[in-house]
This record gives structure tokens, C-alpha cells and sequence, in this order.
């Protein structure tokens, strides 16, 4: 969940651990797990309150190319009773700490790749926010660099974590609902709005634009490609597609397994908002899976998707239908089978933090040295799933993908969308 999803009752989940943060008592030194914070943006605010809810963590460092943002952090460090940490513009000042145990990365999506990377090979563990990365190709190189380097990495899909969610997978795995042939993922999200079309314009001062940039093409200023609204732009991010769509996307293959897609086709395009963005604010996308379809659908400035559920997970069932979202899961069962099939319905449990949980499981596995819920195995698939419905809609094409290869069998136009350049100096792998 991003800061424009935000509803009143996550913010004040996020206050709340906020408050219980602020309140923690310290570890002892030998237990403290010292974090560096790469972004400082609207979702580390989220993130950070997550991990210091644990009395183990402590931010070391924080690192922006905005010194708006960094005051701001350090300020609300402040206002939680924290110890002020050291703060940087360039992340290679705090990757390179020797006293930094774990990254937080919450950079936008086309700076999650170098640090995760950089990170791996200075012997750090990373959470890295969702999606994985803006291609295949990235999440490719940073899955294996994890995996060369032995470190530990968690993406940050929160829901993986989360109490609810896991019972109703559980229910979809053990056949409560028998075989399921149909997955339907949506989100109808009236909080995306027409962001208008302002000038280019010079960079704002304290704001370092060209490391903003980074890997990404060299482009003038404007502040709808800046901040929050850079996860509407391709040079950056996948729109919603990669944005909600992994969260709600995860839940579905968590529940019918690591599968990859045999083929994908997409449609949609920007037929509501007037603005300068680039993706999608309408789209679906449909996955032909070996054993079942997930179909994937989005639309902005509507509040009310099928079922009048702003978003959810449906998972059609020989006996029944288990529909799940931030609120609870219900079980209705077919017509046919209400005999057989008990309809249940369970509220999410009060109080239960989901992006706490998976902060928890982060650190445990940092300890312990097992693989988190969300490492990067996973969310590679997850991330790469997802962005092959952006490819089907860019291309224009019905994809048929190879697995193995981690190619689309004979179409080069959808192929040169698996990874993109990187703007000198900056390089992967």
C-alpha cells in the first residue's frame, strides 16, 4: 500500500505503531539491528514506523536526494523520541557503512535495483519496497545477487504477512472450495486523480535531480514525474498494473502456486484522466496459466468494483467462491453445492499490522538465516507476472512466455521490454 491508498483505518494502524515505536525500549547493543533508509518518501513513513516498532532496530542513516525529505524524516525521528541518524544525499554513503546491518529501501521503483545490488555485495541484508523492479531483467539480477551473496531479502508486499490473508489461502490450497479454475484480481481506486499538466520547470532547490534520475533517461524537470506521481510514468514505474497489481496479484499465485503464465494478453489505455501521465488508468489483463485464468483489472476515480469492493482477490471454486480483501474473506458456496459447502465469512482481526508482521518476519530470518515469506524468489515471479501484463499492453500482442528462457517465444517487440538501458555511468550487473 502506498500513501495515497492510505484510509483512515491503516493511518491510524500507522500512528499506531508510530506510538508503540516511540515508546519501545531499546535492545541490548549485541541484539540491535542498525538500519540504513535509502528514500524518504511517503511510504518509508510506513516502513520505518514498521521496523521500529521491534526494539531491536534502529535507523543509522537516512539517505534522499530531496533535503525537504530528509528534514522531515529527521524531524519525525525526533518526534519519536529517536536518536537523530546520520543523513546523506548520495545511498552509496550508506551502503558502504560497516556499521549498517540492513537496508530499507524505499526508493521509486527505477532505483530499486543498484542499491538492493550494491547492498547485497557489502554484505547487507535489504527489505526493498514493491514492485521488485521496473523490468525482468532487473529482478533477475538482483534475485541472483541475493542469492550469490547469501543475504537476506525481503519485498515489501505486506499482505504476505498478514493474518487473513493467509486463512483464505490456506482455504484455496487444501480444496475447501474445491479446484479453482478462475482467479480474479481488481482494484477500482477513487483516490487516483488527474494530476493536470504542468510545465517543465527548473529543479527546486536542495533537490538533487540528476541522482533522482539516476539509471533512468535524462529528462527536464516536472513535477508530475517527481515524488508520488512517478509510478505513472514508464521511465520509472508500471503504473497500477505493478503498483496494486502485485499486492493483489501475490495473493492469488501464493494461493495457487509458482506457476508461471503459458500466455498473456492485455487491453486498456488513459480514458479518464486528461493529464500528462503515461499508464494505464483503465486496464485488464488476462493470464492463461497451465490449470487456471487470473485476470487482472483496474480503473481510477471509481470507488466501487464488482461486488462494491474497492479491491479484492475472488477465487472461483468447483464448490464455492472465497472473496478476499483488507476487510475479512467470506466463502459463498455454488448453488448446487450449499449442501456440502459451510458459507463462512471472518473480519480481518482488530489490531492486526500486517506490515508489522512482515518487518518481524524480515528480522527473524535476518537472524536465523532462513528465507523470509516474500524473498526474492518470490517476488521476482510475483513482480515479473505482473509486469508482463504491462508488456502484453505496450506491445500490443498476446504474449507466449517461456519460462525457462524468461523470454516471449518469437516476438522481439515484447522482448525489448524485458530490460531497459541505464543511463551512464550508472550499470547492472
Amino acid at each position: 500500500m502506498n500513501p495515497g491508498h492510505w484510509t483512515r483505518r491503516a493511518f491510524s494502524a500507522s500512528l499506531a505503531s508510530a506510538a508503540f515505536a516511540a515508546g519501545a525500549q531499546p535492545a541490548p547493543p549485541s541484539d540491535r539491528v542498525r538500519i540504513g533508509l535509502i528514500g524518504c518518501g511517503g511510504i518509508s513513513v510506513a516502513d520505518s514506523n514498521a521496523f521500529l516498532a521491534h526494539k531491536e532496530c534502529e535507523i543509522a542513516a537516512i539517505c534522499d536526494i530531496d533535503d525537504a525529505m530528509i528534514a522531515k524524516t529527521l524531524k519525525r525521528l525526533e518526534d519519536l523520541g529517536r536518536k537523530r541518524p546520520d543523513a546523506a544525499k548520495d545511498f552509496r554513503r550508506v551502503v558502504g557503512r560497516k556499521d549498517i546491518d540492513v537496508i530499507l529501501n524505499c526508493t521509486p521503483d527505477h532505483w530499486h535495483a543498484l542499491p538492493a545490488v550494491m547492498a547485497f555485495e557489502a554484505g547487507k541484508d535489504v527489505y526493498v519496497e514493491k514492485p521488485l523492479a521496473t523490468t525482468l531483467w532487473e529482478g533477475r539480477v538482483m534475485r541472483d545477487a541475493a542469492r550469490r551473496c547469501n543475504r537476506i531479502a525481503q519485498m515489501g508486499t505486506q499482505w504476505r504477512s498478514g493474518t487473513h490473508w493467509a486463512e483464505a489461502v490456506e482455504m484455496v490450497r487444501t480444496g475447501k472450495i474445491g479446484k479453482v479454475r478462475q482467479v480474479r484480481c481488481f482494484a477500482y481506486l477513487d483516490w487516483v486523480t488527474d494530476c493536470g499538466n504542468p510545465p517543465d520547470e527548473p529543479v527546486p532547490a536542495g533537490v538533487d535531480y540528476d541522482m533522482w534520475l539516476g539509471p533512468a533517461p535524462k529528462r527536464p524537470f516536472n513535477r508530475n514525474r517527481f515524488h508520488f506521481n512517478f509510478r505513472w510514468f514508464w521511465d520509472y514505474a508500471g503504473g497500477l498494473m505493478t503498483d496494486w497489481g502485485v499486492h493483489l496479484v501475490n495473493i492469488a499465485l501464493w494461493a495457487m502456486g509458482p506457476e508461471w503464465p503459458k500466455s498473456v494478453v492485455a487491453s486498456g489505455g488513459k480514458y479518464v484522466l486528461q493529464d500528462n501521465t503515461e499508464t494505464p488508468d483503465t486496464q485488464i489483463a488476462v493470464y492463461d496459466f497451465p490449470s487456471y485464468t487470473l485476470i487482472w483489472e483496474h480503473s481510477v476515480q471509481c470507488g466501487l468494483g464488482p461486488d462494491r469492493r474497492e479491491h479484492a482477490v475472488v477465487f472461483t471454486g468447483a464448490d464455492a467462491t472465497l472473496i478476499v480483501d483488507n476487510n475479512g474473506w467470506e466463502v459463498v458456496a455454488e448453488p448446487k453445492k450449499r449442501e456440502k459447502v459451510v458459507e463462512m465469512r471472518r473480519r480481518a482481526p482488530a489490531g492486526d499490522n500486517a506490515r508489522v508482521a512482515h518487518a518481524r518476519n524480515f528480522l527473524d530470518c535476518v537472524k536465523s538465516r532462513r528465507q523470509p515469506v516474500e524473498n526474492l524468489d518470490v517476488g521476482h515471479h510475483v513482480s515479473a507476472v505482473a509486469a508482463l501484463g504491462n508488456i502484453a499492453l505496450r506491445s500490443k500482442s498476446r504474449l507466449e512466455w517461456d519460462a525457462a528462457a524468461e523470454r516471449v517465444a518469437g516476438n522481439e517487440a515484447a522482448n525489448a521490454l524485458l530490460r531497459r538501458d541505464y543511463r551512464a555511468p550508472w550499470k547492472l550487473g
